[in-house]
């Protein structure tokens, strides 16, 4: 067996440990699990074929991250990060066909929550990094790996933390790499186009507050907190905002032009976007800011006027808008409701184009020699936010040449999520030929 096919069959199994390492973030110290246990699977593996890594708690107990660095040809050259978090969202085992921590390898697929959120690309990563330790392969330049917690409640407790208290970790890097891109979307009968994610909006989680007068709730109430946050929410959550192409967005619609010969007229998007299939929802909510209401609470008794009311809105800005955002979520909201930030997170976006997009676009040809390379903006947020708070120019590449009738999105944080295992293996053999080129 060849090393490189050494690797391909190792990277299924480390995808399958993985994800049998249950790292469910529930968003609660108290509740979340497994990073810890995660985190030190990963350090074995890599201290196993010579690496020297970090394992650091990040604030608190089992928080944990592996951080190691791979020395390139050229240390003068600016380092490449090349990042992945271990936890999950939660899964309901009686929902899935097979147990979401299970990381069974059955029917052409790894199954099991994080099959593609994202412990196939830390499987990916793991065994290309082995591969390069146990041969002697040196990358171009500084290769840093890093597998954080706490990516799936914004990173406070993974690349925030790392990026606040150990900038040191990431000295000399330049540019990054992470998930939710270098996927591929069929267009024709075999022609593929591979998405790299180039932008993020941003994410503003925000509660809504309105206080009123409480009493009977048999008498006749013209201050009513749960009436006014109720108003507010519906305003809210029923209003669209205007259309704003950004320039990523601008680049995937003249590029998909290009390549398929539709049109994507302003005045019809949404319909234009609707012959993309299941493309459509992820590129759909990037054309727009998005305030979807998501919680609310108030009350303790049937017949009882609560004094207070809230709510919990799901904001996602895109790229230079959030003020212009803001004054239009507060002339919604009107003068009886107050709001606040429970989670902030700016958007970022990276232009498109120089030697890393290059290198990422020659090596998928090298596996699949018609694939064209095309940017996205992912509605949805990374790792990607904190890591650009240094100065790095952050792309979304986590490569996988995928069935085409496989509704790929709709498997993030859904039931039944699997990552098919010649996609897993075709995905380690272009990042290892990425990273020998970057």
């Amino acid at each position: 067996m060849t090393r490189q096919g050494a690797a391909e069959d190792e990277v299924v199994e480390l995808t399958s440990e993985l994800i049998r390492i249950d790292t469910t973030n529930t968003g609660d110290l108290e509740t979340t699990t497994g990073e810890r246990e995660a985190a030190e699977y990963v350090a074995g593996k890599l201290t196993e074929v010579g690496y020297e890594v970090e394992v650091l708690d990040s604030g608190a107990p089992g928080r944990s991250n592996v951080i190691c660095r791979l020395a390139g040809a050229d240390p003068s050259r600016g380092a490449l990060l090349v990042h992945g978090h271990l936890d999950v969202v939660p899964a309901d085992a009686a929902e899935w066909s097979v147990h979401p921590f299970s990381g069974a390898v059955q029917d052409g697929y790894v199954w099991g929550r994080g099959a593609v959120d994202m412990k196939d690309m830390v499987g990916m990563t793991l065994a290309v990094a082995r591969r390069f330790k146990r041969d002697g392969v040196v990358p171009p330049r500084d290769i840093v790996f890093a597998f954080v917690a706490d990516e799936e409640a914004g990173g406070s407790y993974g690349a925030q933390w790392l990026v606040e208290h150990r900038p040191d970790l990431f000295e000399g890097c330049t540019e990054a790499v992470g998930e939710v891109g270098g996927f591929s979307l069929t267009l024709g009968e075999d022609q593929r186009v591979y998405l790299i994610e180039a932008a993020e909006k941003g994410i503003a989680w925000m509660r809504l507050r309105a206080r009123g007068k409480p009493g009977h709730g048999s008498f006749l109430h013209d201050d009513n907190a749960v009436t006014h946050v109720a108003e507010a929410v519906a305003r809210l959550g029923n209003h669209t905002f205007p259309l704003v192409l950004t320039d990523t967005v601008r680049a995937f619609l003249e590029q998909m032009s290009q390549l398929t010969g539709l049109e994507f007229p302003e005045d019809d998007l949404e319909g234009a976007l609707a012959k993309l299939g299941p493309l459509s929802r992820l590129v759909g909510a990037t054309i727009r800011d998005t305030a979807n209401p998501t919680m609310l609470s108030a009350g303790y008794k049937a017949n009882v006027i609560p004094s207070t009311a809230e709510a919990v809105v799901d904001c996602r800005m895109l790229p230079g808008r959030e003020e212009a955002f803001l004054r239009e979520v507060d002339e919604l909201l009107g003068p009886d409701v107050t709001r606040e930030w429970v989670q902030h997170l700016p958007a970022v976006e990276t232009p498109f184009g120089g030697p890393l997009t290059e290198a990422m676009a020659a090596a998928l040809r090298e596996e699949d020699p018609g694939a064209k390379t095309v940017p996205y903006m992912l509605s949805g947020g990374t790792d990607a936010k904190s890591f650009a708070e240094l100065g790095m120019q952050c792309y979304g590449f986590a490569p996988l040449r995928l069935p085409p009738d496989l509704d790929f999105a709709s498997l993030f944080h859904g039931i039944d999520e699997r990552v098919p295992v010649d996609a897993l293996q075709f995905g380690t053999r272009v990042l290892d030929r990425f990273l020998r080129t970057c």
